[in-house]
């Protein structure tokens, strides 16, 4: 069963605000709290909403410094991806992961403090990483627009 029109109203008012009451979550969607609880029962039951999360912001933490990493490994080796994978989580430092397919294999985000920070982290934890062939390194220096929602 897809979500209707009453269940989109719920979820653009669940991603603008993700922690609403239900009772208030309700009233902004023209729904009673009994029937908007049971929509987000079933809305999670059906696996439309898989669990909310809190957002940190990094940068108030002070780390000032992100940076994406693109891999290429040796694919010579049959467990070049897995092996990778299980170190890079290993990192405190990466805050994300991502797979290609293409001349890229995996993409790492990387936060420091400062670039000293990430000097020491790119040394000692980055290249470390097993099954190196390439590595090529993107500052970021503006985030222009990031959606944390669909258009619904």
């Amino acid at each position: 069963m897809s979500a209707d029109e009453i269940d989109r109203r719920i979820l653009r008012h669940l991603l603008a605000e993700p922690d609403l009451p239900t009772a208030e979550l309700a009233a902004r969607a023209g729904l009673t709290t009994a029937t908007c609880w049971r929509r987000l029962d079933r809305l999670r039951a059906q696996g439309l909403i898989r669990g909310q999360e809190a957002v940190i912001d990094w940068r108030a933490l002070g780390y000032e410094v992100e940076v994406s990493l693109r891999f290429i490994l040796d694919k010579t080796e049959p467990r070049a991806f897995d092996d990778f994978i299980a170190a890079a989580r290993e990192v405190p430092e990466v805050i994300g992961i991502e797979t290609f397919l293409g001349r890229v294999d995996v993409r790492l985000n990387v936060i420091a403090r400062d670039m000293a920070h990430y000097q020491e982290v790119y040394r000692r934890r980055i290249l470390t990483l097993p099954h190196i062939a390439d590595i090529e390194a993107l500052m970021l220096v503006a985030t222009i627009k990031q959606a944390e929602a669909l258009p619904l």
